[in-house]
Parts: C-alpha cells; structure tokens; sequence
C-alpha cells in the first residue's frame, strides 16, 4: 500500500499501461469524486456519474494501450474533460436544458497547458458541427459522420448508401463538405482540408 502512495502521474499512467490491477483501482477510485460531483450538480444521478466515469475510464485504458498515444495531461484532466464530453453527448445538455455546465474550480485542477480550456473549446466547436450535421439532413449526415466520426472508407460508405463506387461517394461527400461549411460560416470548426476529398 505505500508503495502505491509513492507513486508519481507517470508511474500511474504507465501502470495502466501494463494493466496492474493495483493501480488501476487506485487511479479508478482516486478521481471518481470529482465526476460524481460534475455530473450530480450538473442533473445527474450517482448511478449515472458511475456508468459516465466507467465509460470515460475505458476510453483512457484502450488509448494508452496504443502506441502511438501520447497522455498529454494529467490523467485526472483528461477523465473530467472525456467525462465532461460523454455527458453532454449522451443527454444533449445544453440544447435540453438551456443551461451552461456548472464546473467547480475546488475540484477541478488545470493543468499548466490549459488542458482544460482546450477541451472546452473543442466541446463547443463540436456542438457548432452537430447543430449544423442535424440541419444538413440525410445523406450527408450520415455521409460525414460516417467518414469523420465513424472512420468508414470511402468503399464502405459507398456500399452502406448505394453509391456504384468509392469516387461517386467521394464526390457526394465533397459536395455534403461544401454544403456543411455554408451552414457552420466558420472554417475553424470544419475538418481538415485535405480531408475533403
């Protein structure tokens, strides 16, 4: 148990990386409060805060399971900032309740790199997309989502819609692009250019 009390943001980060039981339970239990907190005085329920964190959890364990993912804050900023995502995603928050999140800096620690400020400026720029994704309508709803979201290939797309072949969804896709920056009027909120074709 004192070895576990000593150990540094790194040692937690590359024992999740190996899959130490100990230290995934500690890391586990040590940031849960803070989510609990987020999500109850933001509308939730404790079982909700439960399921949100679990989730948040998973996301951080499979993508330090990659190699090529490099944690570039703490862990507890990174768990709030996904959970703070999952929670909007998953009851539309803002748009339901016309209400801003409540966040307490008491239980919030922002990293030196503006983790945090970043994340929200990432949420918002993602609101703008869905708001403007819902408006575009069907099939480049789907089309994109698919393409950007869901990492389909143009080949998969093209089977999923109908589309005779891989260019011909291309070619929907760019024209869906065109289509989704008139409505959003911001090319800071689009996907990457050389994402267009």
């Amino acid at each position: 148990m004192s070895k576990l009390k000593s150990l540094t943001e790194a040692d937690l980060v590359e024992g999740i990386r190996q899959e130490d039981d100990a230290v995934m339970s500690k890391v586990y239990k040590m940031y849960y409060p803070v989510i609990e907190h987020f999500i109850v005085t933001n509308g939730g329920l404790a079982e909700e805060a439960k399921d949100i964190y679990q989730e948040a959890f998973i996301v951080l364990y499979e993508n330090l399971q990659q190699s090529t993912f490099e944690l570039t804050c703490k862990i507890k900023t990174y768990l709030y900032s996904v959970s703070r995502r999952l929670w909007l995603k998953r009851f539309n928050f803002k748009v339901k309740y016309q209400a801003e999140l409540k966040d307490s800096e008491e239980y919030i620690l922002v990293d030196e790199d503006n983790t945090i400020e970043k994340a929200v400026a990432e949420e918002m720029r993602f609101n703008i997309m869905e708001d403007a994704l819902n408006k575009l309508g069907e099939p480049c709803r789907t089309i994109l989502i698919d393409f950007y979201i869901n990492d389909f290939n143009m080949v998969q797309i093209a089977e999923k819609m109908g589309y005779t072949n891989a260019d011909n969804a291309k070619t929907q896709k760019y024209k869906c692009l065109m289509r989704l920056k008139k409505l959003v009027g911001n090319e800071q909120v689009m996907p990457n250019s050389e994402n267009y074709t």
